[in-house]
């Protein structure tokens, strides 16, 4: 008798708890660490980023079934990552940064790019690196191979450090600083009426309780759910997408460099701006630019509105290293009349760039000697021919 008053009491408490709110957690606040010392990580020696304590790579998921936060966790050390590279550029490669757009105001928003301290003024080579898009920054092929591999494969810095023992000058652009990021006003005016919409009452209606209802369900997982401030962007003047910025970077920076033979390096993203910045300074291009590199490029000249022109231009001086699980330099059955496409050695998309280091480099040597030969030949013709005239002139 004693124990069945025991199960009945026990029975009684259960049926008066809750086990959808007991089954909710704590979401803890959106604060996370400012630099790479408090969120206790470093770079090893090889470049790894490893826990200063246990030695363990980054591991995203540091606290079970809480998937947002740790995201955001994720997006802070990527911010920290963000500063470290700009320090290596300016420390660790002597490189500058210069204020876009040049004649930007004191409160205008500005982005930037990096400079190497012959970029300007090389005479002989200029090596151009263009990014892809995302949150990577000046400096940075993929954020995810600095966190989880190393900076060798997700940092630009290996292919600035080569070009400039090569003798290159080196630009770093930044197409993805295209807005200031500002918190918006809690007092938003209501819309007028034509800025209302034109679908039906019903059909906006239904609309609304679904997103309502996802909403309702994302919130009623946690006890106290974090609300993310809301933002909005206001662009960076002739620089509000990495098509504008290619385009900026080319008219005021790379158009007046002293380099006789441009190269230019662009991975994904970077490919289609690439093109485009061809679409709209064609004769430009082709007149300052020796070879171009893409890895894994995102460009379609047919949905780009290539001309004839360029679309040759292409077959000659550039060459698509894509992912593949062929081995590195094989060469690639064209998708497009436009440039060769050859393996990267590698089947992930941000490590094209990395795995096709080498080739890169050796693709360029050979093109600049290609460009050499054909000087020397162009000088000599004239020498020739001057000599000819001056024999004639004494005969006479």
């Amino acid at each position: 008798k004693q124990a069945r008053g025991h199960c009945i009491i026990i029975c009684y408490l259960l049926s008066r708890i809750d086990l959808d709110e007991l089954m909710k957690k704590d979401e803890p606040p959106f604060t996370f660490p400012k630099t790479l010392e408090e969120f206790e990580y470093a770079f090893n020696e090889y470049g790894q980023l490893r826990h200063i304590k246990t030695g363990e790579p980054f591991v995203f998921n540091a606290r079970e079934d809480l998937h947002r936060w740790n995201q955001k966790r994720y997006e802070a050390l990527g911010e920290i990552i963000t500063q470290y590279v700009y320090e290596l550029l300016e420390k660790k490669c002597n490189m500058t940064k210069e204020t876009l757009p040049v004649d930007a105001t004191e409160d205008e928003p500005t982005g930037f790019i990096y400079l190497s301290p012959d970029a300007l003024s090389n005479p002989s080579k200029l090596l151009v690196l263009i990014q892809g898009s995302g949150v990577v920054r000046a400096g940075q092929w993929a954020r995810r191979l600095i966190i989880n591999q190393d900076l060798n494969s997700g940092t630009q810095i290996p292919f600035i450090e080569r070009a400039m023992q090569e003798g290159y000058g080196v630009m770093v652009l930044n197409p993805n600083e295209n807005y200031l990021e500002v918190e918006k006003s809690t007092k938003s005016p209501l819309p007028s009426p034509t800025e209302t919409s034109d679908e039906p009452a019903e059909k906006r209606e239904r609309k609304d309780d679904k997103e309502g209802k996802k909403k309702k369900e994302f919130y009623e997982k946690y006890r106290n759910p974090q609300r993310e401030t809301e933002t909005e962007r206001i662009p960076i003047r002739e620089n509000g997408s990495s098509e504008e910025h290619v385009l900026y970077v080319w008219d005021h920076f790379v158009s007046r460099a002293a380099a006789k033979n441009v190269f230019i390096m662009a991975h994904s993203y970077g490919g289609l701006s690439f093109v485009e910045l061809m679409n709209q300074r064609e004769s430009e291009v082709k007149n300052k630019v020796c070879a171009v590199a893409l890895t894994d490029s995102a460009h379609n000249i047919w949905l780009q509105e290539t001309t004839k022109s360029t679309q040759d231009w292409m077959q000659e001086h550039c060459r698509n290293w894509v992912s593949s699980p062929e081995p590195l330099d094989t060469t690639l059955e064209p998708m497009m009349p436009d440039c060769p496409r050859v393996s990267a050695g590698t089947e992930r998309h941000e490590l094209t760039s990395w795995m096709s280091f080498d080739s890169i480099f050796r693709f360029f040597s050979e093109f600049h000697a290609k460009e050499g030969e054909e000087a020397e030949e162009t000088s000599n013709s004239v020498t020739t021919r001057s000599g000819s005239h001056k024999n004639r002139h004494q005969d006479l």
